[in-house]
């Protein structure tokens, strides 16, 4: 996989502005954004959604501006980043509709549940639990492999999630 300068450019950006965060697991957080990106790419999205994927948590969870951001992507992008982030007080209902309706923030969110699932073995059952019921209750229909995940991770739990019995068959 060859990548473009402006990819380049825009994942050393977002990897200066995550330093020092690290995930549940232990890795630096980089490579959380990273692997969105590159399951964007595998999936044969454009270059800006690689980048939104690159770039989905760096409002929520850095100093970013608004302005870094489209300097080192688009207009297209930057909605799609301002779309995803979640803001004080924000309400679920309407932050799932408002990304529905805008397919390069479904692509991205859909990349951001799966490789979060995919990563989720390292967490409490606790919040296994709270992240599966959340992903039924939101994320769900945003793509097939998101009910695979599920079903995984549901089989590590010690106790069965009775509403959902589909996690079980």
């Amino acid at each position: 996989m060859s990548f473009s300068e402006r990819y380049l450019n825009a994942l050393n950006f977002a990897a200066e502005k995550h330093k020092g965060q690290i995930r549940k697991g232990g890795e630096p957080y980089i490579t959380h954004p990273k692997a969105v990106a590159e399951y964007l790419c595998k999936k044969g999205y454009s270059e800006d959604y690689q980048l939104a994927g690159l770039f989905h948590d760096l409002l929520e969870d850095t100093d970013a501006t608004e302005e870094e951001i489209l300097f080192y992507s688009s207009r297209e992008v930057l909605k799609c980043v301002k779309l995803l982030t979640k803001k004080p007080g924000y309400d679920q209902k309407q932050y799932v509709q408002c990304i529905k309706n805008d397919p390069m923030a479904f692509e991205v969110k859909a990349a951001d549940r799966i490789h979060n699932l995919s990563c989720a073995y390292e967490a409490s059952e606790e919040f296994r639990i709270k992240y599966i019921r959340e992903s039924v209750q939101w994320y769900l229909d945003f793509s097939p492999e998101i009910l695979i995940l599920l079903k995984e991770l549901a089989s590590t739990l010690s106790i069965e999630l009775s509403e959902f019995p589909f996690l079980y068959d």
